[in-house]
């Protein structure tokens, strides 16, 4: 599913250039768990930016489902997304104003599905995660494991191979974080490629293979269970 070959990043500002990532290599599998951990600065965001698409590398090559994807345009790369990968952030990013019904469907306007269509997806996704009776509440109306809630149906409902979860627990209380966890292998159990970002060795460990980097380069690669 990925594979990433000799991958770097350097930022430069000013007179000072940052090597976020050192020629790094990683293959993750179809239906993979993996966890990818390491203290703050270690690089493990850059490395979630470039497995979302979010941003290309300086040198190397990413491999996505067998399209490399590092040299493709924006707007290539904005399908890639839409179609390939699920994200669920730490802080949520709903749009306030809009109920979890109408979060949820924001992707599939991109796909091009009628109203009715979107919102019956949409409603199948909310129910998916035990949110069928919330879903014209809005985001200030949900505690914050429901928004989360709302964050990973809106992450499945274009049924994307990949979900990538970026500490997705990091804003909840201990009781909210393990619901979602829980979730999460709920999703891998249903034959997703789970991709989890975390600072957070016990969460890290619940996944089926752990990645830990350090100073921009892999320090560690195993499985756990």
């Amino acid at each position: 599913m990925i594979v990433i070959s000799n991958m770097s990043k350097i930022y430069r500002m000013g007179d000072n250039v940052i090597n976020a990532l050192n020629n790094i290599s990683l293959h993750i599998k179809k239906h993979e768990f993996v966890a990818i951990t390491g203290p703050s600065g270690s690089g493990k965001s850059t490395l979630m930016n470039m497995l979302g698409c979010l941003d290309t590398p300086t040198s190397g090559t990413y491999l996505l489902d067998g399209v490399e994807v590092s040299k493709l345009k924006d707007d290539q790369l904005a399908e890639i997304r839409n179609v390939k990968i699920g994200f669920i952030f730490q802080g949520f990013n709903l749009l306030v104003k809009l109920t979890a019904l109408e979060n949820v469907e924001l992707p599939l306007i991109y796909q091009g599905l009628s109203s009715r269509e979107r919102h019956e997806k949409a409603i199948m996704a909310l129910e998916s995660v035990g949110l069928g009776e919330r879903i014209h509440h809005r985001p200030n109306e949900l505690s914050g494991g429901q928004q989360q809630r709302v964050a990973i149906a809106r992450a499945l409902v274009s049924e994307p191979p990949i979900i990538l979860a970026d500490e997705p627990t990091g804003n909840l209380d201990s009781k909210s974080g393990i619901e979602i966890m829980k979730l999460l292998k709920m999703l891998h159990q249903r034959g997703n490629t789970i991709v989890l970002i975390t600072h957070d060795n016990n969460v890290a460990m619940q996944a089926r293979r752990v990645i830990r980097i350090q100073d921009g380069e892999i320090c560690e690669d195993k499985e756990v269970r």
